[in-house]
């Protein structure tokens, strides 16, 4: 009944969402030129005389409506040929307030900036943003409600930055490759420019932006004159080749690798990437800890060609990447008299391509196909000493459809199915569908976002369903704000093969409520408050596991930037974990009294030299019987030693008494779930520094050192069919359950060298080293444990890659020049 009546709603919010109101666009009208401005920061050319203006910024952030000052007034000039859009920009202001820190691509830094938002469906969703800094670095991103700003996107286009004594002047060059759209004769384009000022923190648009409702793409001017321009042939190469020297415990391997990339534009608006042969040894290190928890530990995507343009792919949340190519499925059965002398942890990729776009009425179409080799692991008959080859898996394709469908400028509809085939009857294959809508009333006032997810797994005992929900309901205008959702998924749901959940089998809701400010007061340039309540079930059986509620603050200081906040939260009476005693069969749970947590954090003004964050919390059990505490503490100071180096280093230390938890599995004593009382310290040290010599040249050092212990009680408890423990009179060792007890550490640290030497075209030399460290010495301090490390053998790797960027409209273009001469001289 409860899933009648959502998707009656849905009905009626659909039909209610007919129109927008009328928001106030100004427009741009863009002439064409014959001969191109040069590209150099000054406005000298031609064209930039007769062309039209746009001026009269307006402020949205922090107070909303004022306009420039004269010594900071803004204009904007853009015209356009057969080849691309080009935009000048005149940014006055005083050159010593001007931040202008050097950065790496699509790091915003310490820095005032200009960004010019393109939007060729002029559908108020679907922006293409080219951001430019005062030093000449370059940021880019492709911008839509779904997924707000993606700056793993790139493009490859060209500007130009100067400044002089009254400002900063841009010139940008953005080809029409870097943009999708339609052959039509006279369109009209969606146009927004953005100007901020670090040293403020105040932001402007064009086109007037109300940040009290709606998505800012809603917000855009319109850009008319364009005529007769047609979409390149968009077929973009990236060869590269890239070496890589290893060296571990006194063996060194080197490897050597050729192989392209492709970006080819089947359609207008419909692009193909490719990575032919996968190259992902310059991918950054993952920051491992030690995971006690219930739950897989998980690292985010650092795989240029899984973060790049996967916006539709993620709608859903049925999609991670880290899945491809990730550990093996399988496992070995071993014999008594065998052992395994070679497992792999990772699965290589063979090739992956994607294919993506949204055509001009806003309908997206999304396709993704992944595929990887045959995996072996090696087992050795110790009697024999003869060797046999297992698979642990087979040659597997990862593939996704997405269907989206936009409408009415703010909101949308999603089919999104994803599918893993392994080849072979002893593995698993898994499917999932998700039904996706997001939907925003015609005032900008109130939404509705849903998610019908549907999981199939065929294993070895027979087919697997299983089914998840979300709905919530929010009001999204205005100062003060709230929204209701609910969550729920069967005991079957499992999208794990190509998706990540953590857990299924739940049944929740929550109500969130929240206030904020959106004019400065007289010490505040933001304010926010926001209050939430939680009630949590179990699907199966239909019991209740436990209820919380909390509220954060969060403000900005309006004299001195400083950032502040702080949050609590108490979870009253029992609670009930059904996850910790790793026992989801017989559905055995732990159950813990009124945990209570508070926080709170600071962030000083990053444009000083000096600037500290720094966080601290604390939790605890008001429970009789255990006297759990939490401390935690992070300080991260940096220096900005000048506009080319920062430095920052961070340390956060975490020291938990008396954790009541599971401590391992029990051979010895059948039937018993056994949990200990430990205690663990965790201290987490880290560096980043960052030296750019231009624009184009930089250097970047990051190293992190992770150290954690873990102390047990040497008497172990026994979990009851209550969810109560009891302790036991034997110690662990008496009742032969092993030693718990951990100390572990790793050392990572990478030292890269990077050269933009051409548009799109890079060289890159990385060095790194890593060290890993795993013992039950739970007593050690952190200087011994260090020593512990650096006793183990250290693994050194160099890197050196190569890409280089080709664009086929040049290559051709090279051709047909060379044939006219050719033609001329016979």
């Amino acid at each position: 009944m409860s899933r009648f009546l959502v998707f009656v709603l849905l009905f009626s919010f659909t039909v209610n969402c007919i129109a927008q109101d009328s928001i106030f666009k100004k427009t741009y009208n863009i002439k064409r030129t014959s001969t191109p401005p040069k590209i150099d920061g000054v406005l000298d050319d031609d064209v930039w005389q007769n062309a039209d203006v746009a001026t009269d910024f307006v402020q949205f952030r922090p107070a909303i409506g004022n306009t420039l000052p004269d010594y900071q007034k803004t204009t904007v000039k853009m015209t356009y040929d057969d080849k691309a859009i080009y935009v000048a920009a005149y940014l006055r202001d005083k050159p010593e307030d001007i931040m202008r820190q050097f950065t790496s691509r699509d790091n915003f830094g310490i820095n005032d900036f200009f960004i010019i938002a393109i939007n060729p469906n002029n559908d108020g969703q679907n922006d293409t943003y080219f951001v430019v800094f005062p030093n000449g670095g370059q940021a880019d991103a492709i911008a839509n409600p779904s997924i707000g700003e993606d700056y793993s996107w790139n493009a490859v286009w060209q500007n130009a930055t100067k400044v002089v004594a009254d400002g900063w002047i841009v010139e940008v060059k953005i080809p029409y490759r870097a943009l999708r759209f339609t052959n039509q004769e006279e369109p009209t384009w969606g146009i927004q420019f953005h100007r901020q000022f670090r040293k403020t923190r105040k932001q402007y648009t064009w086109n007037p932006f109300d940040p009290t409702k709606g998505y800012i793409g809603l917000y855009a001017g319109e850009m008319k004159g364009l005529r007769d321009i047609q979409p390149p042939t968009r077929l973009i190469l990236y060869p590269f080749a890239s070496t890589v020297i290893n060296s571990f415990d006194g063996v060194t391997t080197d490897e050597y690798n050729f192989g392209m990339d492709v970006k080819y534009g089947i359609t207008e608006n419909f692009t193909l990437d490719a990575t032919l042969v996968p190259d992902f040894s310059q991918a950054g290190f993952d920051n491992l800890q030690l995971n006690l928890g219930p739950f897989e530990q998980t690292f985010s995507e650092q795989r240029q060609f899984f973060t790049e343009g996967v916006d539709l792919f993620n709608k859903g949340s049925l999609f991670f990447s880290r899945r491809i190519g990730n550990a093996p499925s399988g496992s070995v059965d071993l014999a008594d008299n065998e052992e395994l002398v070679n497992s792999p942890d990772k699965v290589k990729l063979i090739n992956a391509v994607k294919v993506s776009g949204r055509t001009k009425d806003g309908l997206g179409i999304g396709f993704f196909n992944a595929i990887t080799e045959v995996t072996k692991a090696t087992v050795r008959n110790n009697d024999t000493g003869e060797f046999r080859q297992e698979v642990v898996e087979p040659l597997t394709n990862y593939n996704i459809l997405v269907v989206d469908q936009q409408f009415n400028q703010n909101s949308s509809i999603s089919l999104i199915n994803t599918n893993v085939t392994r080849d072979g009857s002893g593995f698993r294959d898994a499917n999932v569908t998700g039904l996706v809508a997001d939907l925003v009333n015609k005032k900008n006032t109130m939404s509705i976002a849903t998610r019908l997810r549907m999981s199939n797994r065929n294993l070895p005992t027979g087919t697997e369903t299983g089914l998840n929900s979300f709905f919530a309901i929010r009001k999204i205008n205005g100062k003060f704000r709230y929204s209701f959702d609910h969550s729920f998924s069967n005991t079957k749901y499992d999208i794990n093969d190509l998706g990540l959940n953590f857990r299924n089998n739940f049944n929740n809701f929550g109500i969130d409520a929240s206030y904020q400010i959106f004019e400065p007061t007289e010490k505040l340039n933001n304010f926010r408050i926001n209050t939430w309540v939680n009630y949590n079930r179990l699907y199966d059986p239909n019991v209740f596991t436990g209820t919380n509620f909390g509220v954060n603050v969060f403000a900005v200081s309006k004299k001195s930037l400083m950032a502040f906040g702080a949050d609590a939260s108490f979870a009253p009476g029992k609670q009930y974990d059904y996850f910790e005693p790793r026992d989801f069969e017989n559905r055995r749970f732990f159950i813990r009294e009124n945990e209570f947590y508070a926080g709170g954090f600071i962030s000083t003004d990053y444009n000083k030299t000096f600037a500290l964050d720094m966080n601290a919390n604390f939790a605890t059990f008001f429970e009789d019987d255990q006297g759990f505490t939490r401390y935690r503490v992070r300080l991260e100071p940096r220096v900005r030693v000048n506009d080319k180096c920062i430095l920052v280093y961070s340390s956060s230390l975490n020291v938990e008494n008396n954790r009541r938890g599971y401590a391992n599995d029990s051979n010895n004593l059948e039937g018993e779930i056994i949990f200990g009382q430990r205690d663990q310290i965790e201290l987490v040290n880290s560096i980043s520094a960052n030296y750019s010599f231009n624009a184009l040249h930089a250097l970047n050092l990051t190293f992190r050192n992770y150290w954690t212990t873990v102390d047990y009680d040497d008497t172990p408890y026994f979990l009851q069919e209550n969810g109560r423990v009891v302790q036991s009179p034997n110690t662990f060792e008496e009742l032969s359950l092993g030693n718990s007890n951990i100390n572990f550490s790793t050392w990572n640290l990478d030292l890269s060298y990077t050269w933009q030497f051409g548009p799109g075209s890079f060289l890159t030399a990385l060095y790194r080293n890593q060290i890993f460290n795993q013992s039950d010495a739970s007593k050690a301090t952190y200087f011994d444990s260090l020593n512990r490390l650096f006793d183990e053998p250290i693994d050194h790797t160099l890197s050196i890659r190569l890409v280089y960027f080709i664009d086929f409209n040049n290559v051709k273009g090279l051709f047909q020049r060379k044939k006219r001469m050719t033609n001329i001289n016979s």
